[in-house]
């Protein structure tokens, strides 16, 4: 029996070939996953331990839990505690390090790097071990400044060129002094640094006097260790925490794995998927084979075979074609592991250098897939071959499917489906978070179940086609026809196609609706023509507002100002607002009360009000993070959206007990409106600041559907495999079929049927099974789509179904385009057969 189905194997390479190709495809996106999450893991976990090799212990500040209605402010790291730890038993040195955010302008005036991480930091003494000099000197005073290698590189500066960078406040224009090298994974991934001398970034960091950081080098022969315990010992223990720099790569390298174990999950998903769609072609094979050497199997029986050993001999050639296709799936998933990093450096994002990691992990996940999907898949159609009476099967009597199971298959299907669509249904009347877990159950439910109905389902909605079919006369009623004559081949072909497409269909309807919500938020709540804010999403100056105030045309600002607050005994954050103006800046729907901020009155949103038990006229204590306290009263409670929420009150009210007041952004209306020439006097207004951006409705509805396509075209390329895969599925079904009637296409040839007929024949064949699936798919896409969002309403009160129609009818002509590419070969093939020798094949 081993002998007999390695020779099966090799009898039918050019048939398993397509099985081989799709299984391969789903295990080289497995694989390809592990080697270049691995890779870039490994990568960023050896630069991260190296930009802690002049770190052996690092003493922080210890934040404070707040208490009672008191907000405990954390401690600052001075210039004699960093005197202190340089004298601990066992210190070589001690580092005081200060970080902030430093945008550096390109000689365009752009920011470099979009806002992604733009640090600046201090460089300590003349020479700074942390950070090499490529060339240059030291910086000293406002007027220096280094600035890391990737970024000269990047922006084309070299040393002695002015630059213009913007720190939390004015514009300064300093003379690049030198350029340095670092190990930094925020600036390997496209941020950048730049460095001042100790004081001058103390200063510009609003952090005079102090650090954020200090970083202590062991003595020779003493450990990191023995060097904690001293520091322990010598700084006081209430106000510093210390760790040593193995302690701060290990928790630096499981913060990455941490990271990257989101990435790889999400990418192994699709992988999942190609691979679920790559199942259903498996079985397709491996049943019209079986069906194929029906006799050869009933003669095996009858010579002394037993019924285990026939499903054995299938499950042999399925582990054949799933190791064959688990080691091509390795090699390539290898290929597309360099690749992928590869595509990486193109896009801009730089990783650090480092080995291709292919773990045993990998190989062994790469192999366990190939052979366990490719067998299970297998089982069924050898176990049912199994199943047929020798004299039945060498009679050529193939029993057709009974009544009793074809009702029973239609039976399981309508309760699966009719489960699913109930608790889909159920989840979307749930709270957002809650509904998640039931509405994804019922999402498979009902996948499965339309499964097993989808042969049930071929024969009408393919009726339907009957009409378009018959303008190609002959060869459109014998590709009705031959796309129902198996049904269940139909369905399991066109299921490949049908998840694909439901899954690229439903993330579709999603991300319009998504799109359409926000915008319709933001049009609806901001009355403002311009938001400002930083680039980055990090603090604003209260320059910025003052300086807009002055602006020509500017009529009325408002910032939007967060600071803590203790009521109730717990911690909430209050937004300052400008309080005459900001109703001219908005417009939220009032619950009850009025829009009234001003003084010691206040406005919450729903959900705090509600939490609190309070309404319009309810009185609340707030204690402020300087440790005074004010009575305030409910003006009024507001409905709030994803853009305001919270605690509303007077920044008059607010900023005298906030020791360093920033804002989040900045709201602002014009006499002249929305124009260029108005947003390029405001921007001059901010001295042409990199970080800072001035946006209208328009510009913020555009910056978020850049994110949304972006996003959706990611998916859409990730969900190609499984659309690539199940255009195998369809040629693989098509190539088997034509070789199943090849008496059937002789005689029709014999009878008068030309070969382009008979192409047209095929062709027509893939086209309805292809649309049947793209139907079906689209279909379920919508739904799950529309389910999907009712779930999300629940947080968005915005959220609107928006069904894309355009695009739905590209993803129907994609089907349409599936099923004629797919026919190629297969109808190329039919019209070459030799008629004589067709009619004479069994």
């Amino acid at each position: 029996m081993f002998r007999t189905a390695l020779r099966n194997v090799l009898a039918h390479k050019a048939r398993l070939l397509m099985t081989v190709l799709a299984v391969m495809l789903g295990v080289a996106f497995v694989s390809g996953t592990l080697v270049f999450t691995n890779t870039l893991s490994n990568a960023l976990q050896n630069s991260s331990a190296k930009g802690f090799d002049q770190v052996d212990v690092a003493v922080t500040a210890e934040s404070q839990p707040d208490v009672g209605d008191r907000i405990v402010k954390t401690p600052d790291l001075t210039q004699a505690l960093l005197e202190q730890s340089a004298k601990a038993p066992g210190a070589a040195s001690a580092t005081g390090v200060v970080t902030g955010f430093t945008a550096i302008a390109d000689k365009d005036g752009k920011l470099v790097g979009g806002g992604f991480q733009s640090q600046g930091g201090n460089y300590w003494g003349e020479k700074d071990a942390r950070y090499p000099l490529e060339s240059g000197h030291a910086p000293s005073g406002r007027s220096e400044v280094l600035i890391d290698w990737r970024t000269a590189e990047r922006a084309g500066y070299e040393v002695g060129d002015t630059v213009r960078i913007s720190v939390d406040g004015p514009v300064l224009s300093p003379t690049i002094v030198g350029v340095f090298t670092t190990d930094d994974g925020n600036v390997a991934a496209g941020g950048s640094l730049a460095l001042f001398d100790t004081a001058t970034a103390q200063t510009l960091f609003g952090k005079p006097g102090t650090y954020d950081e200090i970083d202590v080098k062991a003595a020779a022969g003493t450990s990191q260790s023995a060097l904690k315990s001293a520091l322990d010992a010598a700084l006081p223990k209430d106000r510093v925490e210390t760790t040593t720099g193995r302690q701060l790569a290990d928790s630096q390298a499981e913060a990455i794995s941490a990271s990257m174990s989101g990435l790889k999950q999400g990418l192994l998903v699709f992988a999942g998927i190609a691979l679920f769609v790559g199942t259903f072609i498996i079985a397709n094979t491996f049943t019209m084979l079986v069906a194929q050497r029906t006799k050869e199997l009933a003669l095996m029986r009858a010579v002394g075979a037993s019924r285990r050993q026939v499903t054995r001999s299938v499950l042999i050639e399925a582990f054949v074609v799933g190791t064959v296709a688990g080691v091509t799936g390795l090699v390539a998933g290898i290929g597309i592991g360099a690749g992928l990093r590869s595509l990486l450096g193109t896009l801009g994002a730089t990783v650090p250098d480092g080995p291709l990691v292919v773990t045993p992990g990998t190989v062994a996940t790469a192999m366990a897939v190939g052979v366990v999907i490719t067998m299970v898949a297998a089982w069924l159609p050898g176990r049912r071959a199994a199943k047929i009476p020798p004299v039945a099967a060498m009679s050529s009597v193939h029993a057709a499917a009974t009544t009793r199971s074809l009702v029973l298959r239609n039976t399981l299907g309508a309760l699966f489906s009719a489960a699913g669509v109930a608790v889909v249904l159920a989840a979307t009347t749930m709270d957002g978070s809650a509904g998640q877990a039931p509405m994804g159950l019922g999402a498979v439910l009902l996948i499965i179940g339309v499964f097993i109905l989808t042969p049930l389902l071929s024969r009408p909605l393919i009726a339907a086609s009957a009409p378009a079919l018959r303008i190609f006369g002959v060869s459109g009623k014998l590709a009705r026809q031959n796309s129902v004559r198996n049904p269940r081949r139909t369905a399991a072909t066109a299921s490949a196609l049908m998840i694909g497409l439901t899954l690229i269909t439903g993330m579709t309807v999603m991300a319009g609706s998504l799109q359409k919500s926000i915008d319709k938020m933001a049009s609806a709540s901001i009355k403002a023509d311009y938001v400002v804010s930083m680039a980055n999403g990090n603090q604003l100056s209260p320059d910025v507002d003052a300086k807009l105030k002055t602006a020509d045309g500017v009529t009325a600002t408002s910032p939007m100002r967060n600071a803590p607050g203790r009521i109730n005994g717990e911690t909430e954050y209050l937004t300052g607002v400008n309080g005459p103006a900001f109703g001219e800046l908005t417009d939220l729907p009032m619950a009850n009360g009025a829009f009234t901020v001003g003084g010691s009155q206040v406005v919450v949103d729903a959900g705090t009000a509600k939490y609190n038990g309070w309404k319009a006229g309810s009185a609340f204590t707030v204690h402020y993070e300087d440790g005074k306290s004010q009575r305030l009263t409910v003006a009024g409670v507001y409905e709030s959206n994803e853009l305001i929420r919270g605690i509303l009150l007077d920044n008059s009210a607010l900023t005298p007990h906030v020791e360093d007041p920033s804002d989040m952004q900045v709201m602002v209306k014009t006499s002249d409106g929305v124009s260029d020439g108005t947003k390029d006097r405001l921007e001059k207004a901010l001295g042409s600041n990199p970080a800072i951006k001035v946006q209208s409705k328009q510009d913020l509805s555009d910056e978020i559907a850049k994110m949304f396509t972006l996003l959706l075209n990611m998916l859409y390329g990730l969900l190609a495999m499984a659309v690539i895969v199940a255009v195998l599925g369809v040629v693989n079904t098509l190539a088997m079929s034509v070789f199943e009637r090849s008496q059937e296409i002789g005689m029709l040839r014999a009878i008068g049927l030309d070969r382009r007929s008979v192409k047209r024949m095929v062709r027509l064949e893939s086209l309805v099974i292809s649309l049947f699936g793209g139907v079906l798919g689209i279909g379920l896409g919508v739904f799950f789509g529309w389910a999907a969002g009712e779930l999300l309403g629940t947080k968005m009160p915005t959220y609107e179904l928006v069904v894309p129609w355009g695009r739905m009818a590209v993803f129907l002509v994609l089907a349409a385009a599936v099923g004629i590419l797919a026919a190629l070969w297969p109808a190329r093939r039919a019209s070459r057969l030799n008629m004589l020798t067709a009619i004479k094949s069994e």
